[in-house]
């Protein structure tokens, strides 16, 4: 088949890619590079007027006109390449907002694939209108919205997940919704909302390229090392303010037992040299199931703390922990940290674990080949 993967922010897509080249698919990837990571991308979207004074010229022009000209800049470099976008079997957008476009350039963009192409899937594997509409309604539900409904983050600060619930954003949805074949999901976060839906395709787990994540074998004779990387924009969507509290105690407690690294916003080789050192990794509280840092990171055979919630545990019939599940809950991070530190030999059970968990249920090339068999079928 021939297949075209839309857009690209945690290495899902170039995983996935590798998986279907390896299963003799002619596959390309659409979309901008995702910043500081900057993951390959075969037909680079770049995004225009975004910095220094070309970005006040541009608010100013949506502030007095309501047009972005971000959006337009990327419609105009798809019209100018929009032949090679043309004859594919499969189309895989990467949630509701592949473009990063206000609606009328999206859907633009998106009426010329539709037309143009056999098949659209969608992912679900971000905030989209659906999601973002149950986490509202659920909001005991985990989710960067709890954070939100806190009053810990200010609308500006979550900007890209409100926008779901604007008219705009819904008419996209609706009119996304009327031209794909379905919806798959990744993980347990997009997996629950979409339950029951008539549109949903079901759950195929982020692809996982272990060729090229090594299982790193570090002793613990010496110090217990445990790693934090902050992203300032994240900061409360990812719960780390509940890390950092831990941490406190954590290193008032044990002292010249432990190393705690703390990054902020450095550079992602940097922060991938120093996380490599680490037996513990503080990923983030708000989840119910693994995101691709996470997952990256398990491979590697890191004990880490992110989304683990019940229903996850159910769906992969789990007995022995792979991962820990975090809490926005400090005592509950210290408990965990501390009975962790005290019993090493737990630490090196939960590193294999993951390391196998990944294999088992993530392994690049079989989740290749549950994609060709959902695309066939729909």
């Amino acid at each position: 088949m021939k297949i075209l993967l839309v857009s690209e922010y945690s290495r899902l897509h170039n995983s996935l890619k590798e998986g279907l080249q390896e299963l003799g698919h002619e596959v390309y990837i659409l979309g901008h590079t995702d910043g500081f990571k900057d993951f390959p991308v075969d037909f680079p979207l770049v995004k225009k007027w975004d910095t220094g004074l070309l970005k006040k010229v541009k608010v100013a022009i949506y502030t007095i006109f309501g047009f972005d000209m971000s959006s337009y800049l990327t419609y105009r470099q798809f019209e100018k390449n929009k032949a090679k976008f043309t004859g594919f079997d499969v189309v895989q957008l990467i949630n509701e907002n592949s473009f990063y476009c206000q609606y009328y350039f999206e859907k633009k963009i998106l009426k010329f694939l539709f037309q143009n192409n056999k098949k659209t899937f969608l992912l679900s594997s971000g905030y989209d209108y659906l999601n973002v509409k149950y986490c509202f309604e659920n909001p005991n539900f985990k989710s960067a919205i709890q954070p939100f409904l806190l009053g810990k983050i200010k609308k500006s600060g979550i900007e890209n997940i409100l926008k779901y619930k604007t008219k705009p954003f819904e008419k996209l949805h609706q009119f996304i919704y009327s031209n794909i074949r379905g919806i798959i999901t990744t993980d347990m976060d997009y997996h629950i909302p979409l339950v029951g839906n008539s549109k949903y395709l079901g759950l195929i787990p982020n692809p996982i390229n272990t060729q090229k994540l090594i299982f790193q074998p570090l002793s613990i004779s010496n110090k217990i090392i445990l790693f934090h990387g902050i992203n300032e924009s994240n900061y409360h969507k990812k719960g780390n303010d509940y890390f950092e509290k831990a941490l406190c105690i954590i290193e008032k407690k044990y002292g010249s037992k432990i190393e705690i690294i703390t990054t902020r916003n450095i550079p992602y080789t940097i922060y991938i040299e120093l996380y490599n050192k680490a037996h513990i990794l503080l990923d983030q509280t708000y989840a119910n199931d693994q995101g691709y840092n996470a997952l990256e990171a398990m491979a590697k055979g890191k004990v880490v703390f992110t989304g683990a919630e019940k229903e996850f545990t159910a769906y992969y019939n789990l007995t022995d922990s792979v991962c820990i599940n975090a809490l926005p809950d400090v005592n509950y991070l210290v408990n965990e940290l501390s009975f962790l530190i005290e019993n090493p030999n737990e630490i090196i059970a939960i590193r294999k674990r993951a390391r196998t968990f990944i294999e088992r249920e993530h392994d690049y090339k079989t989740i290749a080949e549950l994609y060709v068999k959902k695309w066939n079928s729909n």
